[in-house]
């Protein structure tokens, strides 16, 4: 009998897939508490630190085994686990409980794993929040070896071509494997699209839907999958009638794709010749290269967080300025947007107090541009090195989670004297360096208007603006249904925006994952939206609605749309606009 199963679709681009399922049968290990004698601990901690050996040459061996044609670098991604190895956050601190407390390198690995935990959960930036995967998958591959086994026993040498994989979970080291060995999709009872899994997922070109509660319990070995990673849509034992609709679906993606490609150097330009902006969204170097595979004319958002993460030291200036600079030679002069830091401060960076008090709802206490305000010595190092980078290509500064118009000037008077700095110590910069702000709370968009006249540019970022306006963590499992990007109330925040950038003749784009989704590119250039920033992967099918598009006639009725934004048939008409 057909079985339908709804998870999170994370796939851009190809997402379509149909093979039959490999259950992964890994489950998590309870660790029980354990003690030992206080003779013990030299060798407990020695075993400890055999089980980190081995995982970090485990971890060394899939990294090797990367083919040379990939699309990007996603050795990355593995370098990201064997720094944890190596983190003294993780390794010193279990080695610690285990001789303080006496007990097993077993037990005293999950218990700093689960602090761990509860530092990333406290942290308000849902793409650094699921960074605590990381953590998981890291601290798994110990356990894996303290308890005398190996990694992915499952298939490890076993072919999995056309295959389906189904798992709890996933390390960005298993995706890797399974990619090598030939399977086709993923699945996942855990994760989300922000997860480095994910966007591992997306640039490799695999459709994946993550979320799928307690799948592994009810599908079986070798059992057929009809994948749709896009909308998240799991089928199982398909109906003949199904299974050809499916078919038919899946050949015409294949011959989309290949269409899609011939798009990468035809302008984007809308069918009466209205220009638009299509950007990407950049988290590591090694992105560069699948952002100008698609034909990105700029990067509209660089995110600095990783400068900060798993360390106890806070980057330095010359750190910041080589960061900068990796990039804005990697992209080889196109624009590229570099967002402050936006994070509520993870305690394990010793010198920067906590965010938060204890208690506190960390969505709406000191992170993002207020934290870096409240603490200059924070800030000063990553501004001065956005300033001298400005020397070396085009490069934009943009303030996060800006709500109110005190914290403009601030930051303005902070870049002036900056300057002034920089100059009198003979270093060079770009004096016309564009400031720019994100708009994404409710607040910032209503003085949208006002903030335009202090800076130089502005970006929606849809992911916070929804969250905050309709009071909903999209990472939350009961609530994220209600994450509606047409809510009436956001079409009108973003509508406002607009129309006040447009006013102060500023120029305004969108960095949300909103702007990467072909369903709405429609409905933005009807707003008046015509810079779009958004995952490199998105980026050739948000162009194929571009060029279809005629912005008179969307402008036209969304105009309509917005006059009639109570109505209950909004969704109809959104849809409508997407009909040839």
């Amino acid at each position: 009998m057909t079985t339908s199963f709804q998870g999170i679709g994370i796939s851009t681009g190809q997402s379509l897939a149909l093979g039959p399922a490999f259950i992964d049968g890994r489950r998590r290990r309870n660790i029980a508490r354990g003690w030992i004698a206080p003779e013990q601990i030299p060798t407990e901690i020695e075993r400890l630190d055999q089980a980190v050996a081995a995982a970090h040459t485990g971890l060394r061996a899939i990294r090797e085994q990367i083919p040379q044609h990939t699309p990007l670098n996603i050795a990355d991604f593995i370098d990201t686990h064997l720094l944890m190895l190596e983190d003294v956050a993780l390794v010193d601190e279990v080695r610690r409980i285990v001789s303080e407390q006496h007990c097993t390198a077993e037990w005293a690995l999950q218990v700093q794993c689960d602090t761990l935990v509860r530092i990333f959960d406290e942290i308000d930036d849902p793409y650094l929040r699921t960074r605590r995967d990381d953590i998981e998958h890291v601290v798994e591959q110990i356990q894996t070896f303290l308890q005398g086994s190996f990694p992915l026993p499952e298939h490890g040498t076993q072919d999995l071509a056309g295959h389906v994989i189904v798992a709890r979970d996933m390390a960005p080291a298993d995706l890797i494997l399974w990619h090598h060995r030939g399977a086709v999709a993923i699945i996942s009872e855990f994760g989300g699209p922000m997860s480095h899994t994910a966007i591992l997922a997306r640039s490799l070109g695999i459709p994946a839907v993550m979320g799928v509660h307690d799948i592994t319990a009810y599908l079986q070995q070798g059992e057929l999958l009809l994948i749709d990673g896009q909308s998240g849509t799991i089928t199982a034992d398909a109906d003949p009638l199904t299974l050809q609709d499916f078919r038919r679906r899946l050949q015409h993606a294949q011959v989309h794709r290949i269409r899609l490609r011939q798009l990468v150097g035809q302008p984007s330009v809308t069918r009466d010749g209205v220009a638009v902006s299509l950007m990407a969204n950049l988290e590591l170097p090694s992105d560069i290269a699948l952002a100008q595979a698609n034909g990105a004319c700029g990067v509209g958002l660089y995110r600095t967080e990783f400068l900060y993460m798993n360390r106890r030291d806070l980057p330095d200036e010359e750190e910041h300025l080589a960061s900068y600079a990796e990039m804005i030679v990697g992209l080889g002069g196109i624009p590229i947007t570099i967002r402050t830091l936006d994070l509520g401060v993870d305690k394990r960076v010793d010198s920067v107090p906590a965010s938060s008090p204890a208690g506190s709802n960390p969505a709406l206490g000191l992170r993002a541009i207020r934290l870096c305000l409240k603490e200059p010595d924070l800030f000063r190092p990553q501004l001065r090195a956005i300033l001298r980078a400005s020397a070396l290509g085009p490069v934009r500064l943009m303030l996060p989670l800006v709500s109110n118009i005190q914290e403009v000037e601030t930051v303005i008077a902070l870049i002036r004297e900056l300057k002034a700095q920089l100059e009198n110590e003979g270093l060079k910069f770009d004096p016309m360096l564009p400031v720019g702000a994100m708009i994404e709370v409710p607040a910032a968009a209503l003085i949208a208007r006002t903030i335009a006249r202090r800076l130089d540019f502005l970006s929606i970022g849809t992911n916070d603006l929804i969250q905050y306006t309709l009071a909903i963590d999209r990472l939350d499992d009961s609530v994220n249904d209600l994450f509606d990007p047409t809510h009436p109330a956001i079409l009108r925040l973003i509508h406002m925006t607009i129309v006040a950038a447009r006013e102060m003749n500023r120029p305004v784009s969108m960095c949300g994952e909103m702007a990467g989704d072909p369903r709405f590119t429609r409905l933005l250039l009807g707003l008046g939206l015509r810079e779009f920033s958004m995952h490199p992967g998105a980026i050739l099918d948000v162009k194929e609605h571009v060029l279809q598009a005629d912005t008179h006639d969307l402008n036209r009725r969304c105009t309509h749309i917005l006059s009639r934004i109570d109505e209950a048939d909004l969704g109809d008409l959104i849809d409508q606009l997407n009909t040839p």
